[in-house]
């Protein structure tokens, strides 16, 4: 939904096929990128500099090729002595080519070319990517993984005032706020019950464990026990009949608990599961795995169970709490998302909103449309100008059809199983069908249609479900840089895609056995200038006279889908513009609730809290609209942990550690948000003047939302990484209870520090060494060691416990083998450190001397 880009390339030479993936030996041609100054010329852009080097030992030619790369941000030349000329084709999508000041690259040599890009720079994920040759011909060389290089001097790099990189003693500083020197003890569950009491006694659970539930608990019962062996190779036995004074585990049935409650007894004799629905009793049981010891999920401890006596009564705060996975921008695999569904429940998060195609890629099998799949969930190498039946490479992807990450869908059986995949684990999964923007792959997949049946001269069925006018000359330029990905609404077409699409979609749930209450339409970030000039707009005008600009479309555009749902019996979701209308005021435009969908049921994730927008979602949420708070200053998991070159993910929005979600305060946020993305302090009109929630407005707020884009993530770990810890925070602010903090306005005092020390000694010690061992292992992020020297030492801390600190000498990066920093050790110039946790995984690393 956002974007931003950098990178030392090995090249590869050889013939290929789009289709097929290269094999052949590497090119001589190696490509650094060095980031050089922001704010260059006093304006909010970057100078950087490309690199192309030959490291053969034979001329490289100076012409008959094209260099095609992928890059976030508009470039051009620093000046027109460049001896490259670089070409913007669409979206993220360039390519360079040689120009006549230059000539073949001698053995050695290399050739610079200075850029100058609009915004700033500020991490590697700002780096070009994708490089690949076109020779011609269908002669295309990819060019490997590329490699950024620091910038040569941090503070021409400062976006703003002080806006210096966390190094290893800021990162020490830091550190210092989370230290915990208490053990935690047995009993804590993230997210943290409403009540817990540690009894007298412990339980023993053993193999062969008898297990008896109620009829209503069926579901649940089966897979408490399928959990139960896969875990710990437990070989459970199901009993049936009276479940008194058995000593096993009992799911009972208590009415006097509503909704998602549940209570958890684990006695001497025995375990007892309590609720009154089967999402209740399936969060009883999510609270007894995770009361079990980490120890006892390793395989070489498998053997009977020791737990502790408790009663846990519970039950959460929102009744939606959300997770929204992009699978558009780089897919991933239905098993992955399976995956993610087991990890979601164990946290208690009970909604996957599902962002199934954007720009980059539609991942979803529409039957009765199969060219949405065809031609939008493939990325490929276009020759600029020539029509392909596929997308051209984004984020990286390269010139070939078979990259794993750029082409893939979800076919309709696949579908099918993740809905009751995620039914069995009491997750309701919203699809989202952008539109009218974000909407390219879907256009560019009816444009094929519309071209196949075109040539066969079916114009009738050709233009039945073309999302675009013919001949549009409307000027417009989307954040990530498209010009062509919004659907022109003033098409009939249009209507009769997105029916038939949503269709299509209610059958398949209809067929899983599931049910489905809304779908997510979009509606965010449709920029300036689209439809003024189609002419399907024009003809529009003259038919309908209560049509007379292109806001007026917007505003008939959801009106007519939220129409549509509702003869299905379904409600309308999409984004906070979904909620809003342009009015002019003063004689200027601005964004204010829009009137004829309040109290309507509509459903809007409201993402923007920057820039004026503070207050926006309790000005949604009082003007009737139901609100799921899903803010990019503090749930965006793609953005990084903090400002530092090599830390992975996206910053527009602000940087994002665990403690952002976790001191989050969903009914007054602008309490403890002080600050805007840039670390700057709100000005007190901000602070003062915001719009309160009224007792309407929180009744309408409804549930809280994490979201990770995935322009950065690459792989299943990436993935993972961006989303852990910073999920089990984001899991504890939208199930537990307010803290004594939250609710006494101590925001910073010491109810604050204590929850917050608490909290992170909890999830070090227990959730991250019980991570690695459920559903196959899960990656997460280790924290960066802070270090501080004082009186001619060295001393070491973690955000999190937990893990073991390892130290080398001479500027090497430590390894598994290197030796634990157990105490302060003496300075000694070119120390590196490098946290690891059991499994050998590793932090950055991080030292005290900058070279």
């Amino acid at each position: 939904m956002k974007i931003r880009l950098f990178l030392v390339i090995a090249c590869v030479i050889g013939k290929f096929d789009v289709g097929k993936a290269q094999s052949d030996a590497q090119s001589p041609l190696v490509v650094s990128w060095q980031p050089i100054l922001n704010n260059y010329d006093g304006k909010e852009q970057a100078l950087s500099e490309l690199i192309i080097k030959n490291k053969g030992d034979k001329p490289f030619p100076w012409e008959g090729w094209k260099l095609y790369f992928n890059f976030i941000r508009l470039a051009e030349p620093v000046d027109s002595l460049q001896l490259l000329d670089v070409r913007h084709i669409n979206g993220d999508y360039f390519y360079f080519e040689p120009n006549s000041r230059g000539k073949s690259l001698m053995p050695g040599d290399s050739v610079r070319y200075t850029m100058i890009s609009k915004s700033w720079v500020v991490n590697f994920n700002d780096a070009p990517q994708g490089f690949y040759l076109d020779w011609g011909n269908n002669h295309l060389q990819p060019l490997g993984a590329v490699r950024t290089l620091l910038p040569p001097d941090e503070k021409p790099f400062y976006r703003v005032g002080a806006d210096a990189e966390m190094d290893a003693r800021k990162i020490y500083e830091k550190n210092l706020r989370y230290q915990n020197n208490k053990g935690i003890g047995a009993g804590h569950i993230i997210p943290t019950p409403v009540s817990s009491a540690i009894g007298k006694g412990k339980y023993t659970l053993r193999k062969g464990v008898e297990v008896s539930y109620n009829p209503l608990f069926e579901t649940e019962g089966k897979l408490l026990m399928e959990n139960l062996d896969e875990l710990f190779a437990l070989s459970c036995k199901a009993v049936f009949g009276s479940a008194k004074n058995r000593a096993g585990i009992q799911l009972v049935e208590d009415t006097s608990l509503k909704g998602e409650a549940y209570k958890l007894e684990i006695t001497p004799k025995g375990i007892k599961l309590s609720a009154a629905t089967g999402a209740g009793m399936f969060y009883a049981i999510q609270s007894l795995k995770l009361s079990v010891d980490p120890i006892y999920y390793a395989p070489k401890n498998r053997k009977d169970i020791t737990l502790q006596s408790t009663v846990v009564s519970d039950e959460p705060r929102f009744g939606s709490r959300g997770l929204m996975l992009d699978v558009a921008r780089n897919f991933q695999s239905k098993e992955q998302i399976i995956k993610m569904l087991d990890v979601m429940s164990l946290y208690k998060l009970n909604t996957l909103h599902f962002h199934l195609n954007d720009d980059e890629g539609w991942r979803l099998e529409i039957p009765s449309l199969p060219e949405l799949t065809e031609v939008g969930s493939r990325r490929g190498h276009w020759d600029d100008g020539k029509w392909k039946e596929w997308l051209p490479p984004s984020y990286g992807s390269g010139p070939f059809l078979d990259n794993a990450r750029a082409s893939g869908f979800y076919s309709k059986s696949d579908f099918i199983e993740i809905l009751q995949y995620a039914q069995r684990r009491h997750i309701q999964v919203i699809p989202e069908v952008e539109t009218p923007g974000h909407a390219r792959a879907a256009i560019q997949a009816m444009n094929v249609r519309y071209r196949r049946l075109a040539e066969k001269g079916d114009m009738v069925a050709a233009n039945k479900y073309l999302l675009q006018s013919q001949n549009d000359s409307s000027i417009y330029r989307s954040v990530q840089k498209w010009n062509d990905n919004v659907m022109d609404v003033s098409l009939p077409s249009v209507y009769t895609f997105l029916e038939q699409v949503t269709d299509d979609i209610i059958a398949m749930y209809r067929e899983a056995g599931v049910s489905l209450e809304t779908i997510h339409f979009g509606g965010d970030e449709v920029p300036n200038g689209v439809w003024e000039h189609s002419p399907a707009f024009t003809k529009f005008k003259q038919q309908d006279a209560s049509i007379k600009e292109t806001n007026d479309l917007w505003i008939r555009h959801f009106r007519l889908l939220y129409d549509m749902l509702n003869e299905r019996g379904l409600h309308l979701t999409g984004w906070e513009e979904v909620g809003m209308e342009k009015v002019v005021e003063d004689g200027k435009k601005k964004w204010i609730p829009f009137k004829g969908l309040q109290d309507s049921g509509v459903y809007l994730n409201v993402w923007n809290n920057l820039g004026g927008n503070e207050d926006l979602a309790y000005r949604l949420a009082n003007a009737g609209y139901k609100v799921k708070l899903s803010f990019v200053s503090n749930f965006y998991m793609d953005m990084a942990y903090y400002k530092q070159f090599r830390e992975q993910g996206f910053y527009w929005g602000g940087f994002i550690d665990m403690e952002r979600p976790f001191s989050f305060i969903p009914y007054d946020y602008l309490l403890n948000q002080k600050q805007d993305w840039l670390g700057r302090t709100l000005p007190d009109r901000v602070l003062t003047g915001a719009e309160k929630l009224t007792e309407k407005g929180k009744r309408n707020i409804v549930g809280l939302q994490a979201l990770l884009w995935a322009e950065t993530i690459k792989s299943e770990k990436e993935m993972e990484r961006m989303l852990f810890p910073k999920l089990l925070a984001f899991s504890e602010r939208a199930w537990a209870k307010p803290g004594e903090w939250e609710e006494g306005k101590d925001i910073g005092g010491e109810a604050y520090h204590k929850a917050l020390k608490q909290f992170f000694a909890v999830v070090g010690q227990q959730e991250l060494q019980r991570l690695p061992f459920i559903h196959g292992g899960v990656s997460y992020r280790i924290p960066t060691p802070g270090i501080k020297d004082m009186e001619g030492k060295i001393y070491v801390n973690m955000e999190l416990p937990g893990f073991d600190v390892r130290y080398a000498e001479n500027g090497e990066n430590p390894t598994i083998n290197s030796a634990i920093y157990k105490g302060p050790i003496p300075y000694k110039r070119g120390l590196v450190f490098k946290a690891f946790n059991r499994q050998g995984d590793s932090s950055l690393a991080v030292r005290l001397d900058s070279k």
